[in-house]
């Protein structure tokens, strides 16, 4: 018996047909049983079944209990996810998605679709990019259910929402985005799943296709979506009023709209007092602008501004030269190429032989380069002093970013001194003006200026201070998250 139904609203396919393409794979499977009172046909993808739930839940009931037809069937299994249908698409998606079909004959419909998947996931363990001494040690993993499983454990309310879309016409990617409906931008929501709904890719396999794909600037190095792996983070801003994006397969979620320094945030600064907190914020935003413009100045200085130089370090820069045949650009594109070969050996090699490349392979060159006259010794130090820095912000993201934004400086310091410098950092602030996160400043609170959100930006004020629900820039429906008056009370027992 051959029936025809419709397949993506045009062409005809038949329960024959699909089972013709399924059974060119080897793990597919279909076999005939017989019950007390019906047979039955079974059919599966192996390698995509839990057998344990399948000789648990389903066999003794297709053998062992009596039923006259499926829907009888399908009220006794005791699986919630199953469902009758006569559609050839949905059973097809269904049993690539680790779905079992009963059927009561080998082509009959309709048919009954009961999930019974197999799902391999890593345990919760400790992040690894975004480490910290302080708090939680709760890392997402590839599996997106255990994922929102973490938020809402921390998010208990009813205002959490999350809204589920396909995506990928190859890997049919199961994407979450999640938000509290009482406190986010309903404008920021209808952004992302918009942009997410457009995509046309025939695979996503990781959060990082989609802030590439959804960015609003896919020119610009900097990322437009803060990428985290910690849930308290994912779980904070959330709270704030931004919208959580979460990838099947993926251990990362992508947070949006976010700002430039929130990239140079860690999620330690609020675990920790506001003045330690202030103080290593500075650090890291001081270390940036160190890690980008120490080499273009020493180039800029040895070309042409060596008058700026003071004497003493004139004689010693001088002195450390005398032997070194190449140009102060050669130099130090020499020394910063050897630094980023040695980052990119030891993260592509093994654990241990990553580590041991890198610092003996940083050891060896460096002083093997010194030894044969092609650096110098000052410069050496100031660019290990200069890749340490890059190192120092929370996010691996824009780490990339500062590393390579060296290399434009230094060909602009190299043509035309200080003032090739002064040009670059111009137009890197035209263009960081220019940009957006999902369609909100991503300079702010700099510009536009907001002196409400410099309170948790620069530096970090007491929590009795941070009243607000996030920055300005999140538009979100409810404003205050404390009250000042009442956070500054403390009472004593005796009161």
């Amino acid at each position: 018996m051959r029936k025809m139904n419709k397949l993506d609203g045009s062409a005809k396919v038949s329960m024959e047909e699909v089972l013709a393409i399924f059974r060119r794979s080897s793990d597919f499977i279909q076999f005939q049983g017989e019950g007390i009172e019906t047979n039955y046909w079974v059919t599966y993808i192996r390698t995509l079944i839990d057998p344990g739930i399948f000789q648990k839940s389903i066999l003794p009931y297709l053998a062992n209990r009596k039923w006259g037809n499926l829907k009888e069937l399908k009220n006794m299994i005791p699986i919630e996810d199953s469902n009758l249908t006569i559609d050839t698409h949905v059973i097809k998606e269904k049993l690539n998605q680790g779905y079992i079909m009963l059927t009561e004959s080998q082509y009959g419909l309709p048919c009954l679709l009961i999930q019974c998947t197999l799902n391999k996931t890593r345990s919760v363990t400790i992040p690894e990019v975004e480490f910290s001494v302080i708090g939680p040690k709760e890392a997402f993993v590839e599996s997106i259910d255990t994922n929102i499983n973490l938020i809402r454990k921390r998010l208990p309310v009813e205002e959490l929402k999350v809204r589920e879309i396909t995506v990928g016409d190859v890997s049919k990617t199961k994407i979450a985005i999640m938000y509290l409906d009482n406190i986010v931008d309903k404008e920021n929501v209808h952004t992302v799943i918009q942009r997410i709904s457009d995509i046309k890719f025939d695979q996503i396999i990781d959060s990082s296709f989609i802030t590439q794909i959804i960015a609003d600037n896919q020119n610009s190095p900097f990322p437009q979506l803060l990428d985290t792996e910690r849930s308290d983070r994912t779980t904070a801003s959330i709270t704030e009023g931004k919208v959580a994006i979460l990838v099947d397969g993926s251990p990362h979620a992508l947070l949006g709209p976010t700002t430039l320094l929130e990239f140079f945030f860690a999620f330690d600064d609020y675990y920790v007092n506001y003045i330690v907190a202030s103080f290593t914020r500075i650090v890291r935003l001081f270390s940036v602008a160190f890690s980008i413009l120490v080499t273009p100045l020493y180039v800029a200085a040895l070309n042409y501004h060596y008058e700026l130089i003071p004497r003493d370090l004139l004689n010693t820069l001088v002195s450390s030269r005398r032997e070194v045949p190449l140009t102060p650009l050669l130099e130090v594109i020499f020394l910063e190429l050897s630094i980023e070969l040695l980052r990119e050996a030891g993260a592509r090699l093994p654990t241990k032989v990553g580590q041991t490349i890198g610092i003996v392979g940083g050891i060896v060159i460096g002083t093997a380069s010194v030894d044969a006259g092609l650096t110098s010794n000052v410069l050496l130090i100031i660019v290990a002093l200069a890749a340490l820095a890059s190192f120092t912000t929370p996010v691996y993201l824009v780490s990339n970013t500062i590393r390579f934004l060296r290399f434009p400086f230094l060909l602009f310091a190299e043509f035309y001194g200080l003032v090739g410098i002064v040009f670059c950092f111009n137009f890197l602030a035209v263009h960081l003006l220019r940009l957006t996160s999902l369609g909100r400043p991503y300079l702010e609170p700099i510009y536009p200026p907001r002196l409400k959100d410099l309170k948790d930006s620069i530096v970090r004020l007491p929590y009795s201070l941070l009243d607000t629900h996030g920055p300005v820039n999140l538009r979100t429906q409810k404003k205050k998250q404390i009250d000042p008056k009442k956070a500054k009370q403390k009472r004593d027992i005796d009161e």
